[in-house]
């Protein structure tokens, strides 16, 4: 009894992540390390956000290898379907039905002035699509359709997820009670991960230069490679400082995958050089993941087992939040059948 009491009060958790074909060591530390470190305190709600993926063209081929690649990297980086709901988000109706419910409720002006339209729109000019201008409102029927307490998101996210507390209150303010108004949840740990050759901007999957990141799949050699060609200055002492992007941004890989503090990390390589920490970071990145790529590789090659937990999660999704969504139609006014 006293156990099902402690399930009740657990906070609802909601995050997704897009299945872009390349998960790096920045979204591995800033986000994936804490969804597997939240199970146990929080009910937590993964999804694979296929449905924003395709505001950019994809190669169907590629696209779906890249989200069942995705899924199966998850479930290695510690997601658990036996603690959380994970599922694919266009297995569950429920989103995009929300989604155009809330288009009449986003105001135009609020979509225009979201930054990331304004970026993607410059870097995909070819094609500046409705999906593009509007996913910030799918973004909010992801979040508000299971009641969501809590949302964590990083710099760049806390305009979408102001604006999904701002769609709630003006639904929840025309219609009564109907969605959770979401807070942002601040992890404890995870840093903000830098590019390796430009410690100045955050290590991204979609950076022309290789060895700017590190991709969670990459074998050892190539990590090694990477962290030895990583951007330095010319100071050769190992310590936390102003001007120091470079060292500053491979002390956080290190403290995100060992533990230590920046003063012990400073202490342990006191008297050497820029190539011996390079290195120790490097291995440790190595280690941290090695455990990842193997349960990788077991689950890619299962099929079967991958089709179970991604058809488990869409259920227990969908029975969630078909809920929220016909309260919603309800109070709009629409026969609900």
């Amino acid at each position: 009894m006293e156990e099902q009491k402690s399930q009740v009060k657990k906070k609802v958790i909601f995050s997704a992540i897009q299945p872009s074909g390349t998960i790096t060591l920045g979204n591995y530390i800033g986000a994936l390390k804490n969804w597997t470190n939240l199970q146990d305190e929080f009910n937590c709600i993964y999804a694979l956000a296929d449905l924003h993926a395709i505001t950019v063209r994809q190669n169907p081929k590629d696209f779906k290898k890249n989200i069942l690649e995705a899924y199966a990297l998850l479930l290695a980086c510690g997601v658990d379907v036996e603690k959380s709901i994970f599922f694919i988000q266009s297995h569950v109706h429920t989103h995009a039905e929300l989604a155009w419910v809330l288009n009449c409720y986003t105001q135009f002006g609020e979509l225009s002035r979201m930054t990331q339209f304004k970026d993607k729109s410059q870097k995909h000019a070819d094609n500046v699509n409705v999906g593009l201008f509007a996913y910030p409102s799918l973004m909010a029927a992801d979040i508000l359709l299971y009641q969501a307490d809590m949302v964590p998101v990083g710099a760049d996210q806390k305009q979408h997820l102001e604006l999904s507390r701002n769609i709630a209150e003006r639904f929840n303010g025309i219609y009564g009670n109907t969605f959770k108004v979401p807070d942002p949840y601040i992890p404890k740990t995870g840093a903000k991960i830098m590019s390796l050759q430009d410690p100045t901007r955050k290590m991204s999957k979609s950076d022309e230069n290789v060895n700017s990141f590190v991709a969670v799949l990459d074998k050892p050699d190539v990590i090694m490679k990477k962290f030895k060609r990583a951007v330095t200055d010319s100071d050769a002492r190992v310590f936390y400082g102003d001007g120091k992007e470079g060292i500053n941004n491979l002390m956080g890989i290190y403290s995100s995958v060992t533990g230590l503090t920046n003063q012990q990390i400073e202490k342990e390589f006191e008297g050497k050089g820029y190539g011996d920490f390079k290195v120790a970071v490097a291995e440790a990145v190595i280690e941290e993941l090695r455990p990842i790529q193997e349960r990788f590789d077991k689950y890619i090659a299962d099929k079967a087992y991958l089709k179970e937990c991604y058809d488990k999660g869409a259920e227990l999704a969908l029975r969630f939040s078909q809920r929220t969504l016909d309260k919603a139609m309800k109070k709009v006014g629409f026969v609900i059948k």
